[in-house]
């Protein structure tokens, strides 16, 4: 049987990965969370939206007749990343995912390290300051919990609705972004704490060397569990792994 890829995507390597799908001529589906309202587009089809679980998952992938599954979602993707695993687990279709490496404290840096969102909620609290929420749309609402500080959203859409922090500050952007972009932000924005997600890779690195670069401490909010799976960390790893199964 010829390969059917089934791509869970959203990541700059999962593009990385459409395209080369694309230049060998693979048969192959990516398939879009829909998080966001215009995603980047494909040279291979898409969907975007969800299965419906990880019985609607293995539906999916038996209707489709996908031979191979690579999860080239976002590190923090954990629900998908667990779904994928038991569906393909139950239907006995490979498995990789495609990972990022996370990204390690460097001299200079001032990292307090959090387990999860709602200790990266409690690390902000105190005196007032300016905070760089680099976290997306997603868990911004939490914060509303610490109102006294000013939060800086950067997110890739304008949101439909204002959120309702009391004191805050939305610019819209999509990475990759550069060093020179982020010092520039981070300046005009008198931002003096940074919260992010430890999601690895190159698109987003920026902000933790202007932080460096500017001596701001950084909230970092370390990966949460995810299933046992194969892993490759480049798109020639994911290839080789296809070859092997």
């Amino acid at each position: 049987m010829s390969a059917n890829l089934l791509i869970l995507g959203g990541t700059t390597e999962a593009s990385a990965l459409a395209r080369t799908v694309a230049e060998r001529g693979l048969t192959a589906t990516f398939s879009y969370a829909g998080r966001v309202n215009s995603p980047r587009p494909q040279p291979i089809p898409h969907r975007v939206g969800g299965f419906g679980g990880v019985e609607g998952l293995a539906a999916y992938l038996r209707d489709h007749n996908i031979s191979h599954v690579i999860d080239a979602t976002h590190p923090f993707a954990a629900q998908m990343s667990w779904n994928a695993y038991h569906a393909c687990t139950q239907t006995g279709v490979p498995l990789v995912a495609l990972t990022r490496p996370p990204w390690q404290a460097r001299d200079g840096d001032d990292w307090t390290h959090v387990p999860d969102m709602a200790r990266a909620v409690a690390a902000v609290a105190g005196a007032p300051k300016r905070v760089m929420l680099a976290l997306g749309k997603l868990h911004m609402e939490d914060f509303a919990a610490q109102p006294d500080n000013h939060y800086v959203l950067r997110l890739v859409d304008q949101p439909e609705t204002p959120p309702t922090l009391p004191h805050h500050t939305v610019t819209v952007a999509r990475g990759p972004f550069t060093i020179e972009g982020d010092t520039a932000l981070f300046r005009a924005q008198g931002i003096e704490l940074v919260v992010c997600k430890n999601a690895g890779g190159a698109g987003a690195e920026a902000k933790l060397h202007a932080a460096r670069d500017l001596g701001l401490p950084v909230v970092m909010i370390d990966r949460p569990d995810l299933p046992p799976r194969d892993e490759v960390a480049t798109v020639d790893g994911v290839f080789t792994w296809i070859d092997a199964h």
